[in-house]
């Protein structure tokens, strides 16, 4: 197998990080420049490089964490994605024995779980499933499939509207005719007020980023991390936040509205547009995330962005008890 297994430390990083956008299967949540932007004491970092003859086959993101009684080896639990990180092309192989390898070590570590969530296969290069199998076959079980909403975005930018359902464009007309004009901005302070507004009120929860942690992001990946607003006179009342995890998807991240607007129907405006945007600059697909929590579906949700011709795709957590 001669398949070596290195510790990750900081003067990798930009080694680590050219591997990653190369790789099959890489976004930009493996990278430590993303990672990085986590406080230091967020986090045990335990993250993994596999070598072969010397030469970076995979790399594998991942924090240890300390649940009960068990030293769990998570990839990544700052992050919406982890995995094996594999090169261009990934033989069947090389995908048995990077989990061969990756067991081996956690069993000498006296690691007791393994909790990995796999990028949906739409960020693959060449799609294919021989992680998935290889972890089946050496004992991992689904400790969760969510289903994230996708757009492929094999049409052009006039078609768009022939993908929505008649309410959507019906709405999307009603916005355009209200005036609402949709911009990408950096005004993170008033996107996330309603934001966070939003998901008090309907979900009692908080965003997953603070407003100081998106900014840091926008500093870090001025290219990668993209708002986009929807005015109405100059006044922001809808935005997203957009990650562009590599060549192939957009990320919707966050996604809200004024509550006191929505009868203007800015999101709808929103969505034509980072739909149009996408298809300009050539992404393969628009992901939309989840509409499930703990594989529970939001009914209301996935009919909402089925209204724009979104469908449905595994978002797969894998988990191993020793």
């Amino acid at each position: 197998m001669s398949i070596e297994v290195v510790h990750y430390k900081e003067e990798m990083g930009r080694v680590w990080d050219k591997f990653v956008w190369k790789a099959n299967n890489g976004t930009l949540f493996h990278t430590r420049k993303f990672l990085s932007y986590h406080p230091k004491k967020r986090f045990e970092d335990h993250s993994l490089i596999f070598k072969k003859k010397n030469r970076i086959v995979a790399v594998f993101p991942a924090v240890l964490k300390k649940i009960e009684d068990h030293r769990v080896l998570i990839s990544h639990a700052g992050a919406s994605y982890g995995g094996i990180i594999c090169g261009e092309q990934l033989p069947i192989r090389l995908a048995f024995d990077l989990v061969h390898v990756l067991l081996d070590y956690s069993v000498s570590q006296r690691i007791t779980q393994i909790i990995i969530t796999l990028p949906p296969v739409i960020y693959d290069r060449q799609p294919n499933h021989y992680l998935d199998f290889a972890l089946y076959q050496n004992g991992f079980h689904y400790q969760k499939r969510e289903i994230s909403s996708v757009i492929p975005l094999d049409f052009s930018v006039n078609a768009i509207l022939d993908r929505f359902k008649p309410e959507a464009r019906t709405a999307y007309r009603k916005a355009v005719k209200s005036g609402i004009d949709v911009r990408e901005t950096v005004d993170f302070q008033s996107f996330y007020t309603i934001l966070k507004t939003n998901l008090a009120l309907r979900h009692n929860v908080v965003p997953t980023h603070s407003l100081e942690e998106l900014v840091k992001l926008k500093q870090i990946f001025p290219q990668y991390i993209r708002q986009f607003g929807a005015f109405k006179n100059d006044r922001m009342i809808a935005g997203v936040i957009n990650f562009i995890c590599n060549d192939r998807v957009v990320l919707v991240f966050y996604i809200s509205h004024d509550a006191h607007f929505q009868k203007y129907r800015p999101i709808n405006s929103l969505f034509f547009e980072m739909i149009r945007w996408s298809v300009e600059q050539k992404f393969k697909f628009l992901d939309f995330g989840i509409f499930t929590v703990q594989e529970k579906p939001n009914w209301g949700l996935a009919k909402f962005k089925e209204n724009f011709g979104a469908m449905g795709i595994f978002r797969d957590t894998f988990i191993k008890q020793f």
